[in-house]
């Protein structure tokens, strides 16, 4: 008989080698605060990328969900979820459209925003649409959202992308223009209010209203991608408000669910009837536990000013960080708006993750040479000082050694 097998001569399990992760376990979270599997203590900068939007363990969130998870986490689609309507209907109160699809992840609404606009473009007898995407972009890493994204390096090894984009500089109204004159194919132009993941780089608000009249003009739609802008983060519901218009399609994830994977494709009256039965669909997209998530985590939002709170403290953080860093050499900016901050650097500067949570504070750096800030909204005025007090004598430190 042969022995039986242990532990130690049993090949372990490996998650796919995907991320560039540092070597921390994360046990439990309070508020803005996470404390790791060894004791250690961190202050919350990543909101873990944009997500925690009431921060950990809520004391208004936790009882609803436990609630829900008592009642129905998942039934399917084939069904009326009630949880579904509620959420669609505050969304489009909030943002002033007219109909929701709901799914689970920020890629999805982004791939269904672009399924939008190709079947917009066919209804309209165009065989061979094509939408407007932006240099600096991310809008995710399916095929599709990879081929609209404009990173090299996220593209690597993945050809042949999908075909159907013209690419535009960001903020650049002429680019636009031009297309507009030369190419009949195009329907739609797909931007990100902020872009995140491209380094916080904000559209202009004159930029986007000088869109949002070029679409009505041509019967383009205007496509924002506020998966990561979205959701208070900026001071207000969606961060294109700031600029006073209103688009056709509005992709949402991150911040909507508090943590549990919610995504949503927010449509206005030249959109909200593109897709029928059969033209698009989700196995958990809209169960009733990431919809009670959404429901409950607009409800709190209202409940506890949080939007004011990220205008307030996200102005107390950019503005400390401003004052910090102010004049020293290798700091290129700090720019974005509210809780969502971006600070460039003139070099690559990975090594400050390492460094920042080694200090005590959880950060991420994009495109290569900008160090984000996406905290909960729940961020204090203490904490937005306390931020600054560690973040700044790193980069002061980094930027020093040659």
């Amino acid at each position: 008989m042969n022995a039986p097998e242990t532990t130690q001569s049993r090949p372990m399990p490996h998650v796919l080698n995907t991320y560039g992760r540092l070597p921390i376990a994360l046990a439990h979270g309070r508020g803005c605060w996470v404390w790791d599997t060894h004791g250690k203590k961190y202050l919350d900068g990543l909101g873990g990328i944009a997500v925690n939007t009431l921060g950990h363990a809520h004391p208004k969130l936790v009882p609803a969900l436990q609630d829900q998870i008592g009642k129905l986490i998942h039934c399917s689609n084939y069904y009326e979820v009630p949880l579904q309507e509620q959420l669609a209907t505050k969304l489009c109160e909030l943002s002033g459209l007219s109909g929701a699809f709901f799914c689970s992840t920020g890629l999805e609404a982004n791939e269904g925003a672009l399924k939008i606009a190709r079947k917009y473009g066919h209804d309209r007898g165009i065989e061979r649409p094509e939408i407007i995407v932006y240099e600096g972009a991310f809008h995710g890493r399916s095929i599709a959202t990879l081929s609209a994204t404009a990173n090299p390096k996220v593209q690597a090894g993945f050809g042949p992308l999908v075909e159907g984009f013209v690419r535009v500089p960001l903020n650049d109204l002429a680019a636009v223009e031009h297309v507009a004159r030369t190419n009949p194919n195009v329907v739609a132009v797909f931007l990100e209010t902020i872009q995140g993941e491209g380094g916080i780089h904000p559209s202009r608000w004159d930029y986007l209203r000088s869109l949002r009249a070029l679409c009505d003009r041509q019967e383009w739609l205007l496509m924002l991608d506020e998966v990561q802008c979205g959701i208070g983060r900026t001071g207000k519901w969606f961060a294109h408000q700031w600029a006073g218009v209103v688009p056709d399609v509005m992709p949402l994830a991150k911040g909507l669910g508090s943590g549990v994977p919610i995504g949503a494709i927010v449509c206005g009256p030249k959109a909200v009837n593109v897709l029928g039965p059969g033209n698009h669909g989700t196995t958990f997209g809209g169960n009733p536990l990431a919809m009670r998530a959404g429901v409950e985590t607009l409800r709190i939002m209202e409940e506890d000013g949080l939007m004011a709170n990220a205008a307030h403290v996200g102005g107390l953080l950019s503005g400390g960080l401003k004052q910090a860093l102010s004049g020293v050499a290798g700091v290129v900016e700090v720019r974005g708006a509210g809780l969502m901050i971006g600070i460039e650097l003139d070099r690559p500067c990975g090594v400050i993750l390492q460094r920042a949570a080694d200090a005590g504070l959880m950060l991420s750096v994009t495109a290569d040479r900008v160090i984000r800030l996406v905290p909960p909204l729940i961020l204090s005025a203490d904490e937005a000082a306390q931020i600054v007090a560690i973040l700044a004598p790193l980069v002061r430190e980094f930027l020093a050694t040659p």
